[in-house]
Parts: C-alpha cells; sequence; structure tokens
C-alpha cells in the first residue's frame, strides 16, 4: 500500500450488543434493520471495490482469521456442528444421494469443491441422486444423478462403519403453494436418539407472487 491510503475498520460491537441482539431473537423481535444493512452494505462495498480496484484497496486479515484460533474459542467445532457431512462417525449427511463413483467417504473430503456443479459426476451425483425401489442403480429421470436402492445404501454403511444416511429434511411445507407437503425438522441428541417436529403449511389468505414463477420441469 501507499503512504497515502483511506484506512477503513469494521468496528467490533460490544458484546452486550450481541447479547442484545439474541435475546431479541429468542423473543421473536426483529433486529432492526438499519443494524443490519449498516454491516451488509460496508462489507459489500468493501468487497467489491477490492475486485474492482485490486491494487488500491486491501483487506487486511483478523487476528482470529486462523485455523489454530478458530479451533481454540469454539468458531471451528461450530461449523462442524453445523455443517459437518459425518456426525459422530455415525450418520452421514448429503443433500441428494450416493454416486457410484464413491465407496468411502475420504474420496468425498478429496474432491476440489471450489468449482461450479459438473452436469455429471461425484459432485452432481451427491447432490441430485435419490433413493428409489429399485434394483441396484439406475437412471434418474430428472437428467442428473442417480437412482439407487436399499441394497446401495447398505453396502454404503457397512463399507464406512457408519448407521445412516440421512437426506436433507423437507422443511418446506406445501412446496410451491401447490405440493400441499408437510414439513419436518429433525433434532439429534448426545446420543444421537432422532426426535422428528412435522408442521403443516400456514394458511395464506391471497396467493403469493412466488406461484407465478415458472416451476422447475424436474417438480412436474
Amino acid at each position: 500500500m501507499k503512504s497515502q491510503a483511506t484506512i477503513e475498520s469494521v468496528i467490533m460491537s460490544d458484546l452486550s450488543d450481541l447479547d442484545r441482539q439474541i435475546e431479541q431473537l429468542r423473543r421473536c423481535e426483529l433486529i432492526k434493520e438499519n443494524e443490519v444493512k449498516t454491516l451488509c452494505t460496508k462489507a459489500r462495498e468493501i468487497l467489491t471495490e477490492e475486485i474492482r480496484y485490486p491494487d488500491r484497496i486491501t483487506l487486511i486479515r483478523g487476528n482470529h482469521e486462523s485455523r489454530q484460533i478458530t479451533q481454540v474459542y469454539g468458531f471451528y467445532d461450530e461449523c462442524l456442528r453445523k455443517y459437518g457431512t459425518v456426525i459422530d462417525g455415525k450418520i452421514f449427511f448429503v443433500h441428494g444421494g450416493l454416486s457410484p463413483s464413491i465407496n468411502i467417504l475420504d474420496q468425498i473430503r478429496q474432491i476440489d469443491r471450489k468449482m461450479e456443479v459438473p452436469h455429471n459426476g461425484p459432485i452432481c451425483d451427491l447432490l441430485w441422486s435419490e433413493p428409489e425401489e429399485i434394483q441396484g442403480w439406475g437412471v434418474s429421470p430428472r437428467g442428473a444423478g442417480y437412482l439407487f436402492d436399499s441394497d446401495v445404501v447398505s453396502q454404503f454403511n457397512q463399507t464406512n462403519n457408519i448407521d445412516l444416511i440421512l437426506l436433507t429434511i423437507w422443511s418446506a411445507s406445501n412446496y410451491c403453494y401447490r405440493c400441499g407437503n408437510v414439513a419436518a425438522i429433525l433434532e439429534l441428541d448426545e446420543h444421537l436418539n432422532r426426535s422428528f417436529t412435522i408442521f403443516e403449511a400456514a394458511p395464506q389468505d391471497q396467493p403469493s407472487s412466488a406461484t407465478k414463477r415458472v416451476v422447475p420441469d424436474y417438480f412436474l
């Protein structure tokens, strides 16, 4: 950086502000819109300026932005709890399903994920495949991923020493305002016991503008 520079800093909010916002959320109260907008606007401004003026904008790395510090203060563990694909080595979470190209979990860990989802291959399969009452593997009618049966699941679980595979829990009730489905939230306790909260869509007086959007072919 040149000596003549404008220094901007994202001021660390007092912890009392964070505590107050958490209590507001617990009471189902909205956080002030201007508080959210201020931070989001500044973050967007800085990131876009860095892209536009790479020789003039420099983002300084913070003291907590390292693997060691995040592991000490809990952020690393929090990310694993929220986004980890394997829980306690026994439950494998995945959005879509399995892939004929993947036999062990380590193959998933070795995938380079810094890319757009391809039209085929392991990444595509993990996001688009679905279980079905067929024999073995089958071609998916959605044009991406595969269909697979319970024998495929049993073999994968045995190979990787896991108890079950959990696909994305459907938590959008009355999807597209037309499917009439119920929704669910899954909770796991410290012993991996499972409990479900099932709920229906809230009554809607007037059709939402979302109903005017074109529904993708694979939902029809």
